[in-house]
């Protein structure tokens, strides 16, 4: 990348936060422009500094990591939050997305994996596997199909396009870039484009969303490879450092 990325660390351990903005700081790329010790700090640090991306722990006091990871993108929709977790608890995730997370960082995560999560938030994927990517589209569209009255309207989107609907179809099923590509044989760098315009011509801010937005407005149908899918196994039962 060219461009140095402004990330900012949210975690109620001095000693964490330490350890990520080491990691952070020895890619070279990276800049840690601000740190916070709870949610309420988070989203004041975002207001001062605008960062690109937040890593932001869950479990901290005056304001948990769920609700300050909402008031971020409410407030400052262009920001890319990734949950700091001790676990990988798939349904806790779904809470995560759901507050408009874009993927998760396991706090024993090595700093190439960590670098390699802000990396694909920045380049407009999720930093979830595919497994539970779909999972969490899986329930995030089943919980909108039960609402008696869908919150998306089709005046807040643009029309797409009838590649931009079958790229759309296939990140439905979790899978990445490249992946996208070799379906459809395209270039990766082409995906990227395309799921670029789909996320601003449906008003989300990742990919997810924009999976999640279609489904309930019925652009897309439910991927049937999802309900074929064996039943994933919990991770982590533990509750989320």
């Amino acid at each position: 990348m060219n461009q140095t990325v402004r990330i900012a660390v949210v975690d109620d351990n001095k000693l964490v936060r330490s350890g990520i903005k080491l990691s952070l700081l020895s890619e070279g790329e990276f800049e840690v422009v601000g740190e916070a010790d709870d949610g309420a700090g988070a989203v004041d640090l975002c207001r001062r500094t605008r960062p690109d991306i937040v890593l932001m722990d869950v479990r901290m006091r005056k304001m948990d990591g769920l609700s300050a990871t909402r008031e971020v993108k409410r407030y400052y929709p262009k920001t890319g939050v990734l949950i700091l977790t001790m676990h990988e608890n798939p349904d806790y995730l779904v809470e995560a997305v759901r507050a408009g997370a874009a993927g998760y960082v396991l706090k024993d995560a090595t700093q190439e994996d960590l670098a390699d999560a802000i990396r694909k938030v920045l380049g407009g994927e999720t930093a979830l596997d595919a497994r539970l990517s779909a999972k969490v589209i899986q329930s995030l569209a089943n919980e909108k199909e039960n609402r008696s009255r869908p919150r998306a309207s089709e005046n807040s989107v643009h029309p797409l396009t009838p590649r931009e609907l079958e790229i759309l179809q296939t990140v439905a099923l979790g899978k990445t870039n490249p992946e996208i590509a070799a379906v459809h044989g395209i270039k990766t760098g082409t995906v990227k484009n395309h799921v670029e315009h789909i996320i601003a011509k449906l008003g989300v801010s990742d990919r997810t969303q924009a999976v999640v937005k279609a489904l309930e407005m019925k652009m897309i149908s439910f991927p049937r490879e999802m309900n074929s899918a064996p039943e994933d196994r919990t991770l982590g039962d533990e509750p989320y450092g």
